[in-house]
This record gives structure tokens, C-alpha cells and sequence, in this order.
């Protein structure tokens, strides 16, 4: 089983910048893509950004030239750099990632972080 845990979130100003990182541990055999979401209030969870094992990227229209998703294979790490952050980026920010290993017969398992609060007053 693999185990996510955010960490960056946080209060700040409109026009700031804060910088998320989500660090997978457990029985890690294969990280396969790996991202972020969002969900605010009353909201579905969107998709943010997402990043493959070989580095192609996808970014939601909404975040595209403020944010940038990168990973370190590794450190079983992904990142998600923020910057020019609006109020309505507001939201709670989870982190997935799609894993493999022997437990699952090498099916892929989709497993999320507990989330981190990202709140930007204006």
C-alpha cells in the first residue's frame, strides 16, 4: 500500500506564491503518473496538473503559466510550484499517484493524499 502526504499549503496574499510537495512511502514498487487536484467548497474535485514517470506535463487552463508540476523519481516526490496565486485558486489541494506492484497483480491503483488547505485572500 502506498501512502501520500502533502505538505506547503498554507495562507497567502493574492499575487503570492507557495510551493506544494507530496512524498510517497509504503510498499513502492511503481509510481507510475503522478498529480494534483483541487476541491473547494461545495465544488467537484478538479484536476490541476498532472506529470508522467517521463516528465510530460498537463496543466487545467486555469492554472496554465502560474503553475508548474515537477517530480523527483527517487525521492518518490511530486511538486507543485504556484505562483501569481488568485482567490479563486482557494481550495483544498490533493495529490495522486498511480502505483504497481506484486499485491495488486501489477494492476494500477490509484491512491490519494489526506490533502493540504491552499487559502488566498484578496
Amino acid at each position: 500500500q502506498v501512502q501520500l502526504v502533502e505538505s506547503g499549503g498554507g495562507l497567502v496574499q493574492a499575487g503570492g506564491s507557495l510551493r506544494l510537495s507530496c512524498v510517497a512511502s509504503g510498499s513502492i514498487f511503481y509510481i507510475n503518473d503522478m498529480g494534483w487536484y483541487r476541491q473547494a467548497p461545495g465544488i467537484q474535485r478538479d484536476m490541476v496538473a498532472t506529470i508522467t514517470r517521463g516528465g510530460s506535463t498537463n496543466y487545467a487552463d486555469s492554472v496554465k503559466g502560474r503553475f508548474t508540476i515537477s517530480r523527483d523519481n527517487a525521492k518518490n516526490t511530486v511538486y507543485l510550484q504556484m505562483n501569481s496565486l488568485k482567490s479563486e485558486d482557494t481550495a483544498v489541494y490533493y495529490c495522486q499517484a498511480f502505483s504497481k506492484s506484486p499485491a495488486t497483480g501489477w494492476g494500477l491503483v490509484t491512491n490519494w493524499g489526506q490533502g493540504t488547505q491552499v487559502t488566498v485572500s484578496s
